[in-house]
Formats: structure tokens, sequence, C-alpha cells
């Protein structure tokens, strides 16, 4: 870690500690919602598919204005990033007032919508700020602090539930603490210089034919994919009808975000020296096998040991997959590409997360996971036969 500082920018760094703080604040939520819709609802697969690909969704055409606004501002990101951790940070504690699944929706809707606001910017303000040859060490870093925050949030919630006679939702209401700090971080430590030159030149026409050929594979690719990646809350939700206690499940949730956390940096650093799409597709391969073992696990035992393995090899993945983007997208246009890459896994995020919820609540959670496999393992062989990298 020390020597990744040493070489990191400082914007790369601070913009990691931003995620950091915010995913802590919000996983002190999100693996809490499985169990707020379960005492709403005795449809909550369902729900949560909806609730979770409408919020994906929605914010999906927002990833895409912004990263192109970001572009044709000469490359002036932080606005974006500000605004969208700051709306975010303040709709999530709300969600412990929700009285039902409608107010749920709402209010993810909105966390949603932060992202949307923020993720293509952020992503290209990371590349932006970094070396070509490092992209994959930047991105890596970047993600293995998200996923550090995820760990710090699940374990932060289930020590209030333990030690305390903190409720659920009291626990959704103190994220707002770690939410300001991601927030103040923004405001006082990213710095960023515009680059005039980006706007000499008119853009290109907003239109997908307009994108290099590679990319637009590799986009229709992950297109693919996100039906496979169901949200790994449904995990959480596995291990509730397996009869997990709260602070277990929470345990399991930050077990599975640690060890994403433990090969992210490493996996970065793998894809500035060997093709990215090799690490990509291994990451995919391991979700295939892990969802299938999700499917087979029959006791709390069996899903702690998926989880698990499923962490260790998909956080590999996680910083070149982005880093694959800024290779295939040329700088002027880096804003627009990262919102493209969002928008399409938004998009496919409704009909994915109802696919999945719905074969869930037909046929039980195995077919679900093991449909998921299946899809995985289908985005592999085309990223492997139809995406090169040199």
């Amino acid at each position: 870690m020390r020597l990744t500082l040493r070489v990191l920018p400082r914007t790369v760094i601070v913009l990691g500690f931003v995620s950091l703080f915010n995913d802590l604040a919000s996983e002190m939520v999100v693996p809490l919602l499985p169990i707020l819709l379960s005492g709403m609802s005795i449809a909550a697969p369902v729900l949560l598919g909806m609730i979770e690909g409408i919020a994906d969704a929605v914010a999906a055409y927002l990833k895409l204005w912004s990263g192109r606004r970001s572009d044709s501002l000469g490359g002036r990101r932080k606005g974006f990033a500000l605004a969208g951790y700051t709306l975010s940070n303040l709709a999530r504690p709300l969600m412990g007032f929700a009285g039902g699944w409608l107010q749920l929706l709402a209010l993810r809707s909105v966390d949603r919508v932060g992202k949307g606001l923020r993720s293509a910017p952020r992503d290209a303000l990371v590349a932006d700020a970094t070396p070509p040859a490092i992209h994959g060490l930047a991105f890596g870093f970047h993600r293995a602090l998200d996923n550090a925050g995820a760990v710090g949030g699940s374990l932060v919630a289930a020590a209030v539930l333990a030690w305390t006679l903190s409720s659920v939702r009291e626990v959704i209401l103190w994220s707002v603490v770690p939410g300001a700090l991601g927030v103040l971080l923004v405001i006082f430590g990213v710095k960023e210089v515009a680059k005039p030159n980006l706007t000499r030149e008119p853009l290109p026409p907003l239109r997908w034919s307009v994108l290099p050929p590679r990319l637009r594979r590799y986009l229709l690719v992950l297109f693919l994919f996100t039906f496979a990646r169901a949200s790994e809350t449904f995990i959480v939700l596995r291990g509730h009808e397996l009869g997990m206690s709260v602070v277990s499940l929470l345990l399991l949730w930050a077990s599975l975000n640690f060890t994403k956390a433990l090969t992210a940096t490493r996996g970065g650093e793998l894809a500035d020296h060997m093709p990215r799409t090799t690490l990509i597709a291994l990451g995919w391969l391991a979700l295939s096998v892990g969802f299938a073992l999700f499917a087979l696990a029959t006791s709390p035992l069996w899903l702690w040991l998926a989880a698990l393995a499923y962490g260790l090899v998909m956080g590999l993945a996680e910083g070149p997959e982005r880093a694959l983007i800024s290779d295939f997208a040329p700088a002027e246009t880096r804003g627009t590409a990262f919102g493209w890459y969002h928008l399409l896994t938004g998009v496919a995020a409704i009909p994915a997360g109802l696919l999945f919820g719905g074969l869930w609540q037909v046929a039980g959670a195995p077919w679900a996971f093991a449909y998921g496999a299946l899809i995985a393992l289908c985005a592999v062989v085309l990223l492997v036969r139809w995406v090169r990298t040199k």
C-alpha cells in the first residue's frame, strides 16, 4: 500500500478515500434493505429485484449525461462528483424512516440519482489524473478502497446491532456520519486542473456508431454480463432464508467485500502488465462458479465458503474492467465513454433484477443462481472471442 501511495497521483488517492467513506455509509444501509423488505411483504425477492433494478436504471441515463457534460466543459468534473455524493448522502439516511416499499423505492432511486451524477465524471477524473501505464493500478486501488468501505460499513452496522439496543432503522440513520466525511473530502481534498485543449474541437455526436468498434463490442458484452451480475444483496437474502441472524448477515457481507478488497489492487497491477481481458474473464468465470456454488448452498456454512471464494477472484476483475474503458476511449471523450458504460449496465439492471428475483420467487434461489452462472459463462466466452486487447 505504501508503494502504491507513492506512485499514484494525489487526486486518485483522495478519490479512493472518498469512495471508502461513501461506501462505509452505503454498506451500513444496503445489506439491511432485504431485511426491511422481508418485514414489509412476502414477495421480498421480487421487490428487491425491482427496487435495485429501477434505482440503477434511474441513474443510468444521468451517468451518460454527466460524463458527456464533463467532457464538454473541458474536463471539469469535480462539481458533478460533489453533487452526486451530496445527494446520495442526503437521501440514504432517510431510508430509516421508510414505512413501505414505495417510499424505500423512491429514496433508493434518489440515492442512485446521486450515483448517476458522479460515477462517469469520477471515473474520468481517475483516468485523467493517471499516466496510461498505470491505469489498471489506479482503478484497482480505487476499487480496493471502495470494497474496504463496504467492509467497514457492514462491521459498524453489525457491531451497533450486536452491542447496543439500536434498531435496524437507527443504524441506517447513523450512516449520515461517514457520508458527510466523504462529501467534505471532495470539497477540500480533490483538486482538478481544467483541460481547455479538450474543448477546442467540437465533441463527436452522441451516437452509438461514433464509439470505437472495440469499445462497442466490449460494452455489449458488459450489457450481457449485467444479467448475470444481479445485486449481491441476493446473497444476503439467501442467508436470511437459511436462518442466519442479522449480525451474521452483516458479517457475511463484510467478509465478501473484504476478500474483494484484498485482491482489487493486485488485480489492477497485474492488468498493467498483461491483457486486461484475461483478468476480467477470470473474474467473470469466478462469478459463474460462485453462483453455481450459491445454487448448491443449503446451509450457512456453505454459503460462507461460496461467498469467500467468489469475492477473492472477483476482486481481480474490478479494476481492469474500468481500465479497459480508458484504453478504448480517446482522452477528449473519456467521460462520455464511461457514461455509455454506466448507461448500458444501468439499463440492463431492471430486466436483470426482475428476471433474477422473479425466477427466485417462482422456482427458488438455486434456480436463480444457476441462471446467473450460465449467463456469466456465456459472457466469458464472448469476451474472449469478440474483444481483443494488445
